[in-house]
């Protein structure tokens, strides 16, 4: 049962992401995601410079006059929410990943409504947890928000393949796949390709300032949100610069391997604006689509 707290935070949501859809989004989303192709729509009387190969011979022969056929895009396309549910999605310095993830999944989820377009989700751990089927329609999506929100995982570790091929059998025509995540977890390189072949996906990476630039305050404490193990280690020495080093390779070789698969991701960060990134990942693919 949905408390009148989680309520007031889902009409927040709610209303901010529509509005910046309507200000931010309006018509890329629309240029950018294609739909399945074109279906046959009518027939006309052919005129000059038509193309010859759209003549309808079937027509044309019963009526003794050249007919062409005319074709539509079939706009209607899926829109998949994959997000993560593990227990680091608790962890935020400025906002919890998890309020991000929402965020985020209620811009793209309004986005995709606006072109009446159908949206589901998947929630995972180390395991798929919830799957709720494309539908259309703002009530849909407000649960969709709701779900991400309130949510409560039996899982606490990551295993981004389990989501990935939950994918690939749910999904049997190709779609449009966000994927949201801190993407901290491995193991999952070969059921990215797959799912990359099969769909239009793209990752969006929620990151905190705090994982790669740990505040300089001597001894602390750290528990592994997803293991439950605690570690207290020096901030201030070279224990934490080692660690950093690391973080920082890591989401190197995450991206580098991302642009080898030829996949566009999404960076978000906790302490800054989200829609910012996501504008410049519709701008930068309208931009390519143009060439």
């Amino acid at each position: 049962m949905l408390t009148r707290e989680l309520i007031k935070k889902i009409r927040k949501i709610e209303i901010h992401t529509s509005r910046l859809v309507n200000d931010r989004l309006a018509g890329q989303y629309h240029s950018v995601f294609k739909g399945r192709g074109m279906s046959f729509s009518e027939v006309r009387q052919y005129q000059h410079g038509d193309d010859v190969r759209l003549i309808d011979w079937n027509v044309t022969a019963r009526t003794n006059e050249a007919y062409v056929k005319l074709f539509t895009e079939e706009r209607e396309m899926t829109v998949m929410l994959l997000v993560d549910m593990s227990a680091s999605g608790r962890f935020g310095s400025a906002q919890r990943k998890r309020d991000i993830a929402a965020e985020v999944g209620a811009m793209l989820a309004f986005s995709a409504i606006k072109n009446n377009d159908r949206v589901g989700l998947i929630i995972f751990t180390d395991k798929v947890e919830m799957f709720l089927p494309p539908k259309k329609g703002k009530k849909h999506v407000l649960r969709v928000i709701s779900e991400i929100l309130s949510y409560e995982p039996g899982g606490r570790t990551t295993d981004l393949k389990e989501g990935l091929e939950f994918l690939g059998r749910v999904a049997t025509r190709r779609s449009v796949a966000f994927m949201i995540s801190d993407f901290l977890a491995g193991g999952y390189q070969h059921a990215l390709r797959v799912a990359h072949k099969r769909h239009d996906l793209v990752p969006v990476v929620i990151s905190d300032p705090v994982e790669e630039n740990l505040p300089r305050l001597g001894f602390v404490a750290f528990e592994d949100f997803e293991t439950g193990e605690l570690l207290e280690f020096d901030t201030s020495g070279p224990e934490a610069r080692a660690y950093e080093k690391v973080v920082k390779r890591q989401r190197e070789e995450r991206e580098t391997m991302f642009r080898k698969m030829k996949i566009d991701f999404v960076n978000v960060r906790t302490d800054r604006e989200y829609v910012k990134p996501l504008v410049q990942f519709f701008e930068a693919r309208e931009r390519r689509m143009r060439r």
